[in-house]
Formats: structure tokens, C-alpha cells, sequence
């Protein structure tokens, strides 16, 4: 009788990839994604970002769908899992960077001043990223105080040698930086510090209850006044009532962004020059 054979890593490395990609529904997962990066079948989406004190957009967020059959786009939270699954972030954040630069030499800035683009886990871990970044801004002749990049809190905390190495490059180019969904789970304001962000982007869960809790009211003051300190602009995220949007302007926050002031749209239905 033949020994049994031990199972092995690779074994269940191959076995996780072959559920991961069921799972998804594609046959060769890794493969469709290239393509999608290779054919351009991802679309640029865009969320404004408006300065309260102004009443006009600033800025804007830089979302991603993927194209599909018979013209269907995924939501990011159907393929961005597959990126990271097969450690393909970096090449996507390339992909956008390359998007949005070409974008910006051909129709300049327009109604927004600058373009926030997320970075990934992957991404701030890669040494060479801040290279390409260089090279295609002065390929295409673009202002590098067109871009800011966020990164997530969650990745900030978790990689915050890297993020703090990051953020050093991006801003020695002219770069802004944007640590999205704060006070989700930090409980101090030091690594802001340390990579001495340009805009701190408050956690929806916060903004949603600033009207009834006590507890999310004083965390969004407290955030306003380490913004202040530090010289970082605040961004009240998921703002989706006119009651909320009224008591940010009261309590002086600086920039706000969710449905209740503009939705997603295609990139391409912005005006030229804009």
C-alpha cells in the first residue's frame, strides 16, 4: 500500500487560489484582470470634493469600475479583492496614475485643483513607485500639486514605516498626501504627524452621527483641532443630509464629500478642462 503523501503549502497555496478563483467566477482570474489592465476596460469614476468656505468643488476622489459584458461595471468591491488576491494593486495604481496624468496634460486642471487617488496596501511597500511617478509627471509636463494620494488608515497603522517612506517621496515631488477614513480606529494623532499629511479624511461613521452623539460630535472638534495644529485640511466624508452638511459649516470644516453632495460619475463626463 502506497505511503500517503503529506500535504504540502504549495498544496494548500493551490488549493486556496483554485476556491478563490470559483469563488469569483472567473476561469483564470489573474489573466481577465491583466487583459482589463492591457485593453483599457477599466473606467475612471470621479467624486467631487467641495470646499465648504468657497461653496465650490475643489477636488475630486478617483474611483474605479471594470467593464464587463453587454457594458456591465463592477463595483470596486467586486474585483479589487482579486487584485490584492494576486498582489496586481501596484500595477492598478499605476494604471490610474498614468489615466489621471494623461487626463490632466490634455484638459489641465479645470473646475478641480487636484485629483485624490487611493494607493494601496501593496503599493506603499513598493520602493520603485515614487520612480514611475516622477517619470510620468515630467513625461506629460504635469503639475505634480495636481495629485494627492490617500491611504487608508487601516494601512497607515499597519504599515506605517512604509507609509511614513511613502509619503516622504510623494511630497519631496510637489504631492499632496490624504489619510482616508481617520478615527476609525487610531487612537492618536501622531502618525499624522509623522507623515505630515495635507488632509485628514474623517470616518463616515463619525460624520453620520455628528447630529446624535455626543461622543462622534467630540471626536469631529478634536480632529479640527489637530487639523489646525498640524496645518491639515479636514474632509467630513459620507456627508448625505442637509442637516449634517449645515452643522459641518457651522463647526468650520473645511471640505466635505459623499451623496449629499455629489455621486460618482464617469470621468469622461466632466468638461473639458475639467
Amino acid at each position: 500500500m502506497p505511503a500517503k503523501r503529506t500535504k504540502t503549502a504549495s498544496d494548500e497555496d493551490a488549493f486556496l487560489d483554485q476556491a478563490h478563483d470559483d469563488f469569483v467566477g472567473w476561469s483564470r482570474p489573474e489573466q481577465r484582470l491583466r487583459e482589463a489592465l492591457a485593453k483599457n476596460e477599466l473606467q475612471l469614476y470621479v467624486q467631487p470634493i467641495m470646499a465648504l468656505p468657497e461653496n465650490r468643488f475643489a477636488m475630486a476622489e478617483v474611483l474605479v469600475r471594470l467593464r464587463e459584458e453587454e457594458a456591465k461595471l463592477l463595483p470596486p468591491g467586486e474585483f479589487l479583492p482579486t487584485f490584492e488576491h494576486y498582489g496586481m494593486m501596484p500595477e492598478l495604481d499605476r494604471w490610474v496614475v498614468s489615466r489621471i496624468a494623461q487626463r490632466l496634460a490634455r484638459h489641465g486642471q479645470g473646475a478641480f485643483r487636484r485629483y485624490s487617488i487611493n494607493v494601496a496596501e501593496q503599493t506603499l511597500k513598493q520602493a520603485d513607485m515614487p520612480g514611475f511617478l516622477l517619470q510620468t509627471l515630467e513625461k506629460l509636463k504635469v503639475r505634480a500639486d495636481a495629485l494627492c494620494f490617500e491611504i487608508d488608515e487601516d494601512d497607515m497603522l499597519a504599515r506605517l514605516s512604509a507609509a511614513a517612506r511613502f509619503a516622504a517621496a510623494v511630497h519631496s515631488l510637489g504631492c499632496k498626501v490624504a489619510i482616508d477614513g481617520f478615527g476609525r480606529r487610531a487612537t492618536s494623532f501622531a502618525p499624522l504627524k509623522t507623515l505630515r499629511v495635507d488632509y485628514i479624511k474623517v470616518d463616515g461613521a463619525i460624520t453620520r452621527n455628528i447630529l446624535r452623539s455626543e461622543n462622534a460630535l467630540n471626536k469631529l472638534q478634536t480632529i479640527l483641532r489637530v487639523g489646525k495644529a498640524i496645518s491639515a485640511g479636514i474632509i467630513a466624508e459620507f456627508v448625505e443630509q442637509a442637516d449634517v452638511l449645515d452643522r459641518l459649516r457651522q463647526l468650520g470644516v473645511g471640505y466635505a464629500q459623499g451623496f449629499g453632495i455629489a455621486r460618482p460619475a464617469p470621468i469622461e463626463e466632466l468638461p473639458k478642462g475639467g
